[in-house]
């Protein structure tokens, strides 16, 4: 069922697609277990989310979300997914985006929160104890998540200006302290690891400075995987890469639709009812802003991507 409902809004979900070729792009990736025929063996397959949400810089654009499915990791596939691309990436330090930035025309700016990750690993195994380097590391990069939340859906110069006077400081001094403590620690040690992280890629974290589109975080695409890291622990596996590309499908218009705050069951309902007579060249009529009025929800209102990632 799930196969020819994905079929029959293929094109649709391609419209998603256009939509996220604009200026700035989050991009995160979860793995999915494949297994086709009895017996056979489990291979990991790979769904790609690219995500447009620009109101956390008082945009009224209307947000997106765009699912690729791969049977594996490699770099190759965000490469042709965004082949026609310019603009500012958002995403962890992954090698293989490496390709995107060659050019020039791919601007990267990469996610404090896999950094702070690093660090709250840390601080989880030395039981949470106040004091410690890791605690430390994090109360100094906490201090640019409050100043984010404070400045979240102010326009893109608001932002900038803020971060000119408040981050730039606070940052200067979270770089001089982890240097100092990189001279401190063990340069094997997970600490000295979790320094090194930040620190090599430090002008890809700290773009967002000078950039009031840009995030601190990829938070907005890892919220988007939420929905699939929950749904693979009830359906297990697919089975095939052809059931990985309706997965995909499927996932890009649900996670418009909620990020647009339309009722996703009711928004699928909807569409499946008319998208068999309706013009293909018309298909943005049935995007879940362009239907949010005729459900009684939406005017964007959904998850925003400006939400901290707890």
């Amino acid at each position: 069922m799930a196969g020819v409902g994905a079929a029959a809004v293929r094109g649709l979900a391609a419209r998603d697609s256009a939509l996220i070729r604009v200026d700035a792009v989050w991009l995160a990736v979860e793995p999915l277990d494949m297994r086709s025929g009895t017996g056979a063996k489990a291979r990991t397959g790979r769904l790609w989310v690219y995500v447009r949400d620009d109101r956390t810089s008082g945009d009224a654009a209307p947000p997106a979300v765009w699912f690729q499915y791969s049977p594996d990791r490699k770099g190759e596939h965000p490469v042709r997914h965004l082949k026609d691309f310019k603009g500012i990436l958002q995403a962890d330090a992954y090698a293989g985006y490496h390709p995107f930035y060659e050019g020039g025309e791919v601007v990267e700016a990469a996610c404090w929160s896999h950094a702070r990750r690093k660090m709250w690993d840390i601080h989880e195994r030395q039981h949470k104890l106040a004091g410690t380097l890791a605690h430390q590391a994090l109360q100094r990069i906490g201090v640019i998540f409050q100043i984010e939340a404070q400045i979240r859906g102010k326009t893109a110069q608001e932002r900038w200006r803020a971060r000119q006077e408040r981050t730039q400081p606070a940052l200067q001094e979270l770089k001089a302290w982890l240097n100092a403590t990189l001279a401190q620690v063990s340069a094997k040690s997970p600490m000295a690891m979790a320094i090194g992280y930040t620190l090599s890629n430090w002008t890809a974290l700290t773009r967002f400075v000078d950039d009031g589109r840009i995030e601190a975080h990829n938070d907005a695409a890892e919220r988007a995987l939420r929905g699939v890291a929950i749904g693979r622990k009830n359906f297990l596996h697919l089975g095939s890469d052809g059931g990985g590309r309706s997965a995909a499908v499927i996932y890009t218009l649900v996670g418009s639709a909620k990020l647009c705050g339309v009722d996703p069951q009711a928004y699928l309902r909807h569409v499946l009812d008319r998208i068999a007579d309706h013009p293909s060249n018309r298909l943005d009529e049935l995007m879940p802003w362009a239907v949010a009025a005729q459900l009684g929800q939406g005017e964007h209102g959904g998850e925003q991507a400006s939400q901290q990632a707890a």
